[in-house]
């Protein structure tokens, strides 16, 4: 009875998968069920994204942010901010609404706000947090990867966390999946994030599920800085960049410079193409172009800060191309509604495929390497999550490379925060037993 009682009484662990392009948060209730946070209206998953609206001087997150930006609120958008966690960005000044802010003390207003409204749900307040993280914050730079986990826990502090955890992503998925299955079954998580692609091996039971120490189940673990920003930023540079001068050959026979291309196809550091400097180096371009109504579409995407548009236009067709099958047009009316028919930007599956095939190749190939390093030549399961899963030729290069295993889709935006959640009340328990 005593024991049964502390239990009851043990702090809830909100379990917070922080993502590049979505947030997600669950915990396990008092009363041992798992609670889903619907943390922007009706939905569990929220955009990672903070508006500063200089109409009202007032700061939206989530889809509100989104959907100010896109109704043309004269303010600045903010997105994909994981991006930085373990660069020097992350202490660099920022100019949002008339004021200069940190881009750490931006992630910081991201999670007040997510605590607030977890703590809103819940009815009461939330202190303890088991917040996942990929494999590889940075690839190769075990100095960058620590200091982005604790620049990650620094900004959960601030926001009011006092007790923080930590578990690699798709571990968290495993979890989560491992309250679905009857039997044991060696799994392949495939964790598709905005940022990063994580990979586990890992032996699963739910006669086990209970535990809070799992190391001796997880046989490998790999990841790889590429996700799904990166397959926006190729699409984008596939499809709408070359209308706005990318890859144009100009009079004297070479190409325009490209660095304004990929800064405007790349979410994190599209504001840097806003710059003065960088607007001057955009406007003094005119003379490399042979087409001039080029260059006039690119200072009219950099005038009225486009960028964002035009980036989640391209993300709004490959999801329609992914879940259809079909070619999807980008909406470039707002830029330029003179833009004649047959060079209007689509998506379609082949074109997909073809600018992301050497991303999805590096992807499929670390996935392999995870079903190697655990000592395996094939694994009964392989288990899809994360906001990219559902990527068409991804799930086809898959299903190629592992034709022995079943291919499973979970719960693309709230597989990681459940399965936190799992790991969070697990831990908690082990520690009173």
């Amino acid at each position: 009875m005593q024991r049964n009682d502390e239990l009851a009484s043990l702090a809830p662990v909100i379990g917070i998968d922080f993502g590049t392009s979505n947030s997600a948060a669950a915990l396990i209730n008092s009363s041992g069920q798992l609670e889903v946070i619907q943390l922007d209206g009706a939905r569990s998953e929220m955009p990672t994204a903070l508006f500063f609206s200089s109409e009202t001087h007032s700061v939206l997150f989530g889809s509100a942010a989104m959907q100010a930006y896109l109704s043309g609120t004269e303010g600045r958008l903010l997105r994909s901010l994981k991006s930085l966690l373990g660069s020097a960005l992350m202490d660099e000044y920022t100019v949002v609404d008339g004021q200069s802010i940190r881009f750490f003390d931006i992630v910081v207003l991201f999670f007040k706000e997510l605590k607030k409204r977890c703590e809103a749900q819940v009815g009461h307040p939330i202190t303890h947090a088991m917040l996942g993280r990929p494999v590889h914050f940075v690839d190769d730079n075990p100095e960058r990867d620590t200091l982005a986990q604790e620049t990650l826990g620094r900004a959960a502090r601030e926001a009011g966390f006092t007790d923080i955890a930590y578990q690699l992503e798709p571990i968290a998925a495993a979890l989560d999946y491992e309250q679905r299955i009857t039997q044991e079954t060696t799994a392949l998580v495939v964790d598709i994030g905005g940022g990063t692609s994580d990979f586990t091996v890992i032996r699963l039971n739910p006669a086990r599920s209970h535990l809070g120490d799992r190391s001796e189940d997880i046989l490998a673990t790999t990841g790889v800085h590429i996700g799904g920003t990166d397959f926006d930023r190729l699409l984008d540079l596939a499809t709408v960049m070359p209308l706005l001068g990318y890859r144009h050959v100009g009079q004297g026979g070479r190409p325009v410079p490209n660095s304004v291309f990929f800064d405007l196809s790349t979410w994190h550091l599209i504001h840097q193409a806003y710059t003065r400097k960088a607007m001057h180096f955009a406007k003094e371009l005119w003379t490399d172009y042979a087409d001039l109504s080029l260059h006039r579409r690119l200072m009219n995407a950099l005038d009225e800060q486009h960028g964002h548009r035009m980036l989640a236009g391209v993300e709004a067709a490959k999801i329609a191309c992914s879940i259809s099958g079909e070619s999807a047009r980008v909406d470039l009316d707002f830029l330029d509604r003179n833009i004649p028919a047959e060079l209007s930007p689509m998506v379609s599956a082949d074109g997909m495929a073809n600018a992301l095939q050497q991303a999805l190749g590096q992807v499929v190939a670390c996935a392999q390497e995870c079903v190697a390093a655990a000592g395996l030549t094939a694994v009964d399961v392989v288990y899809l999550t994360g906001g990219s899963s559902a990527l068409r030729p991804l799930i086809e290069a898959l299903r190629s490379a592992m034709p022995e295993a079943t291919l499973v889709e979970g719960n693309r935006f709230g597989g990681v925060a459940a399965g936190l959640a799992v790991a969070g009340a697990a831990s908690a328990t082990e520690a009173v037993a």
